[in-house]
Formats: structure tokens, sequence, C-alpha cells
């Protein structure tokens, strides 16, 4: 029950995340300046600067994250040829 609630709130949360964006990038160009629902939204520069801030912190966690796995994966390996010398030369 629980996982289906979490479910909602993440749908929720992205919907209107989605929703908001959308609004603030496709449609608030067309309303007036002046009007008091620009109050409502940021400048517009930020439109792109928030995506690419993600995009590059979204990036660098996913590399960060390969080179963790590619670098533990490489001792594993160096580790089993270390054991696999060290039975050859007992033998």
């Amino acid at each position: 029950m629980l996982d289906k609630v979490v479910g909602l709130i993440m749908l929720i949360v992205a919907t209107t995340v989605f929703l908001y964006y959308t609004t603030w990038t496709l449609l608030m160009p067309f309303v007036d300046q002046g009007h008091p629902l620009h109050d409502l939204f940021p400048p517009r520069v930020w439109a792109i600067r928030i995506p690419v801030i993600l995009i590059l912190l979204g990036s660098a966690v996913v590399g960060s994250f390969l080179s963790m796995v590619m670098i533990r994966s490489n001792r594993k390996k160096a580790a089993k040829a270390r054991a696999v010398e060290a039975g050859k030369k007992k033998a």
C-alpha cells in the first residue's frame, strides 16, 4: 500500500512540475509584461539555466557512479589475477 501512495505522490509532483514549467516556458511569453501572472514565475532566463544545471549535475553523478564501478571492478580483477599467480608459484 505504501508503494502505491509514494508512486501517486511522485506522479502528482512530476505532473505539477511539468505543467508549471510548460506554462512558464510556452505560455508566459504571450502574456503582457505588466500582468500580475508574471509574479508567479521567475525570469525567463532561468527556464534555460535550470535544465542545463540539472543535466550537468546528473551527468556528473552518472559519470562518478560509472567510474567508481569501473575502479572497483578493476580492483577485483587484479586481486583475482594475483591470487591465480600466487597459486601457480606454489605449485
